[in-house]
């Protein structure tokens, strides 16, 4: 399970992500409500989902490293304790998600 910390964590670090899209997308999406300031929510989930991604094969590359004995181990260590956290964090967006569509559908018409 995510702590409070990790998730607010992660949160902020979402928040980088969706700051440096909005500087650097000329369009909004309807997603968004069209203002400027939100920034792109397509673009800042890609680029996310992109981060979490170079996260796991970095933990990858560094657990092989590691395997083949060309690797400092407190690298390899923090590589997969990030790895880690990173998968923590996209399980527990995903099961949010998940439970937010799941309420949805409940809603009576």
């Amino acid at each position: 399970m995510v702590s409070i910390n990790e998730a607010v964590s992660a949160y902020s670090q979402l928040g980088g992500v969706a700051g440096k899209a909005a500087g650097t997308s000329g369009t909004t999406s309807p997603v968004s409500g069209g203002g400027g300031e939100g920034g792109d929510f397509t673009q800042a989930l890609k680029e996310a989902t992109e981060g979490a991604v170079e996260t796991m094969r970095g933990g990858e590359e560094q657990s092989f490293r590691a395997a083949t004995g060309n690797a400092d181990m407190n690298e390899v260590v923090m590589a997969v304790s990030k790895a880690e956290l990173t998968l923590q964090t996209v399980v527990s967006i995903r099961d949010k998600a998940v439970q937010a569509y799941q309420d949805i559908l409940r809603m009576p018409i």
